[in-house]
């Protein structure tokens, strides 16, 4: 009996076993899958491929319906969500989640200060959404979330795609991108993408990127492009606008892409900007590459922009560069403009000096105001 007892534990354990080592694969699955609320959810296989995939569910549908998946990006703490609705809303710390189909989401990217909020990761996470919505087949949105974000389908049909290729991901919505022809400034499907592109972690999209950066697409795509290789590509990025930058016959564009340098983070991104704003043939390149370095706001990047008021040969330029010191911290600015003012040779840039200390509340602005309206003191 006690043997009878013994071999039925044994071969329960391994039943057990053996059903663990069954679900262990899926248990992934599940956790890298958003917080859905309001939604009949459908997993997918995705073996057919992603574009087919998608192709065939959003054309299978009449009206509205959600359809995503899973991306790897790098682990940084980072919210992607919207803050509409608080999980807790007496302290407002907390991100809660986007409702899909509401058109005013305030959405968030960016950090949220974990230690003093009631949010629930511990650690950043190496993946995040891309949720698709399709409408009678066409697609209308491409929009993309972080782990912490629940998502509210408003009752919709959600299709997720199980196992998707990073590679395959990339290049869908590089279609997607390269589809676009609205020229105009209003949120895209195409612009959307461009984003959903840039965290993936994978090299794929630094190839893709640059390939959206082709003179045929519409400004507005390139120039989101631009900032994208700045603030999500690291050094390939900075490599790609600098080429870029330099080359590229759309000056307009080229005084937008600078924004890219900017929002790198990085020493590298900001040395870029001070040799843009001394060589570069255009003015208005060099102009608007100055008035970045102000908004980095450091003794460096004052440097730069006090060489460039004083050695630039356009007024233009050395007047877009007073604005500059004026955008930066008043420690720094205040008393180079001031001495901007009392020293400069060119009449213009002196009175643009006076003209951005008379906006600030700086006690050595209104002093030193006070001495060339009245006279010093006696």
């Amino acid at each position: 009996m006690k043997r009878l007892l013994f071999s039925m534990v044994i071969l329960g354990a391994v039943a057990m076993a053996q059903q663990s080592a069954q679900a262990g694969p899926s248990q992934p699955a599940a956790v890298r899958q958003p917080k859905l609320m309001n939604a009949k959810l459908q997993v997918v296989s995705g073996s057919a491929g992603l574009e087919k995939t998608v192709t065939d569910l959003a054309k299978s549908h009449a009206g509205a319906v959600w359809i995503g998946y899973t991306i790897p990006v790098e682990a940084k703490d980072r919210t992607m969500c919207c803050f509409d609705d608080w999980r807790q809303r007496s302290n407002n710390r907390c991100c809660f989640g986007c409702n899909l189909e509401k058109s005013n989401n305030n959405f968030f990217n960016g950090r949220v200060d974990n230690s003093t909020s009631s949010c629930e990761n511990l650690e950043p996470a190496d993946f995040a959404f891309v949720m698709l919505r399709s409408q009678d087949g066409v697609l209308t949105k491409a929009r993309t979330f972080s782990r912490d974000c629940g998502l509210d389908a408003a009752g919709l049909n959600v299709y997720w795609i199980d196992n998707v290729n990073p590679v395959e991901s990339i290049k869908y919505l590089t279609k997607l991108v390269q589809s676009e022809t609205d020229g105009s400034h209003k949120k895209t499907v195409g612009g959307e993408a461009v984003y959903a592109i840039a965290i993936h972690n994978n090299p794929a999209a630094d190839m893709a990127l640059e390939s959206l950066l082709a003179p045929t697409g519409p400004r507005r795509i390139r120039e989101e492009v631009a900032i994208m290789l700045g603030s999500e590509r690291g050094e390939r990025g900075l490599a790609v606008l600098r080429k870029i930058v330099t080359s590229d016959s759309d000056e307009k564009f080229r005084e937008e892409a600078l924004v890219g340098f900017s929002q790198s983070g990085t020493d590298a991104g900001l040395r870029d900007l001070v040799d843009i704003g001394k060589t570069d043939p255009s003015s208005r390149v060099r102009g608007q590459a100055i008035f970045w370095l102000g908004q980095a706001g450091g003794r460096k990047e004052a440097q730069a922009i006090s060489d460039a008021i004083d050695n630039d040969p356009e007024t233009e330029v050395k007047k877009k560069a007073v604005f500059a010191l004026s955008q930066m911290p008043e420690s720094e600015g205040v008393p180079m403009l001031i001495h901007v003012a009392k020293t400069n040779k060119n009449p213009a840039v002196r009175r643009e000096a006076v003209r951005w200390l008379g906006q600030t509340n700086d006690p050595r602005s209104l002093a030193f105001l006070e001495e060339i309206l009245l006279g010093p003191k006696k």
